[in-house]
């Protein structure tokens, strides 16, 4: 069985004993998140939601917290001087699919 759930404006494709990386979600290690926008579960039977499916519910356990790779915002504009160099990381959330009720 998987499901899509729609999370942190991206839907992600979950299975069962995954583990995945999302955007970050306001939760410590070792808690369980409750996903309640799921837009599909499959499996013998398909169910699609318009836009969620009623009562469907995915559950995880955060395994951690943490920070992407750096990358570097560079801006210029040619002729004119202008130069921006930035620093990014962006924040992420491992979690790991326990339950799909559906």
């Amino acid at each position: 069985m998987y499901a899509i759930i729609e999370t942190g404006g991206k839907q992600v494709k979950v299975e069962e004993g995954q583990a995945v990386y999302i955007e970050k979600v306001d939760a410590g290690d070792g808690e369980t998140v409750t996903f309640d926008k799921v837009v599909l579960v499959g499996g013998e039977d398909v169910k699609v939601g318009s836009p969620y499916v009623e009562g469907a519910t995915v559950t995880a356990k955060v395994e951690k917290q943490g920070r992407a790779k750096k990358i570097t915002v560079f801006k210029y504009k040619p002729k004119k001087n202008y130069k921006r160099k930035q620093g990014h990381r962006q924040p992420y959330t491992k979690v790991t699919i326990d339950k799909i009720n559906a």
